[in-house]
């Protein structure tokens, strides 16, 4: 793919990841009876209203308890069901973070669960409703998988996916509108990453919303000169080591961009893969830092904390000069 197959200029419009995967889980419950949808008091703002009026049978709104959501999910999966729990990324990795480890990952159980306002996509909702470790808190479960869609148009394609795939899966999405990249016809697989754009002299490896920043970065230094392969992970687990091994040994230079704090996010897992590759690879991990942020709008906290587009094109620049 090149960068002129996908869109970056936003004038392909946004859309809704939330009313997409209010859409997505409406269909897949018209087409398998065992599909539950559960809510911690939020059917509004994840777009589940449209699933109560069709399938108020099988939609169970648990109140404002997130633990509680996770364990009435475990005990459908254990009655056949294939129960999708949504609530904020913060609560259902670290609120709930004892009932998804020993009530659904532990047994295995098929259970989905969907976190919105992951990263710092809320931003004005502050530190204590952001999702900045949900990511690492999933990916170090065994047996489950992590997903960031990149694309909002993707989701239809995650849920169908998910709901076929043995075991847990945890979906993270963000709050608002999110750019569509990708052209309409475009597929998606989970596990297999995504080169969107190749390249020789570096590679950027993002996953979730930040792709559009990752490949304004990598336009801006093609106008310079420099040859960027840019990587939509969008799984985070499990994660395409083929993809990582051969970005390390073709470019030799790598950088992460995550909505995430650095510390066990996609960063670190493309870490461990090319510290076990042997390759010899330059590399930067890019996200939230070991902070709790400030409050203010996504982009610009993105900014603030040097993981938007002109960040990216600055680490890579420094790393090309080391």
């Amino acid at each position: 793919m090149s960068l002129a197959e996908v869109t970056i200029d936003g004038s392909a419009g946004a859309a809704n990841a939330r009313e997409i995967y209010g859409q997505a889980l409406v269909e897949l419950a018209r087409q398998h009876p065992d599909v539950v949808a559960l809510t911690a008091d939020l059917m509004l703002s994840h777009q589940l209203k449209a699933f109560k009026e069709t399938h108020p049978e099988r939609f169970i709104n648990v109140g404002i308890a997130e633990a509680n959501l996770m364990g009435v999910a475990a005990g459908l999966a254990l009655d056949g069901k294939i129960p999708w729990a949504t609530t904020f990324a913060a609560f259902a990795s670290m609120r709930a973070h004892e009932q998804v480890r020993s009530d659904i990952a532990y047994p295995g159980l098929s259970v989905k669960i969907v976190g919105t306002m992951g990263g710092l996509s809320g931003g004005v909702a502050g530190p204590t409703h952001a999702g900045m470790e949900d990511i690492g808190t999933m990916r170090m479960m065994p047996g489950m998988t992590v997903i960031a869609p990149s694309d909002p148009l993707h989701l239809a394609q995650f849920v169908e996916q998910a709901y076929a795939r043995r075991g847990p899966v945890y979906i993270r999405l963000g709050r608002g509108n999110d750019p569509i990249i990708y052209p309409k016809d475009q597929t998606v697989e989970i596990g297999k990453a995504i080169r969107v754009v190749d390249g020789s002299d570096a590679t950027i490896i993002s996953t979730g919303v930040m792709l559009r920043d990752a490949l304004v970065a990598a336009s801006r230094l093609a106008d310079v000169g420099v040859s960027v392969r840019v990587i939509d992970m969008h799984t985070v687990r499990p994660l395409d080591v083929e993809a990582v091994e051969q970005a390390a040994r073709e470019t030799g230079v790598i950088v992460t961009v995550e909505d995430h704090m650095v510390t066990n996010g996609l960063g670190s897992a493309v870490a461990e893969c090319v510290a076990e590759s042997g390759a010899a690879c330059r590399m930067k991990r890019l996200g939230i830092p070991d902070v709790f942020s400030i409050i203010g709008p996504p982009a610009d906290l993105y900014k603030h904390h040097g993981y938007d587009a002109t960040g990216i094109e600055q680490t890579i620049h420094a790393l090309l000069l080391a």
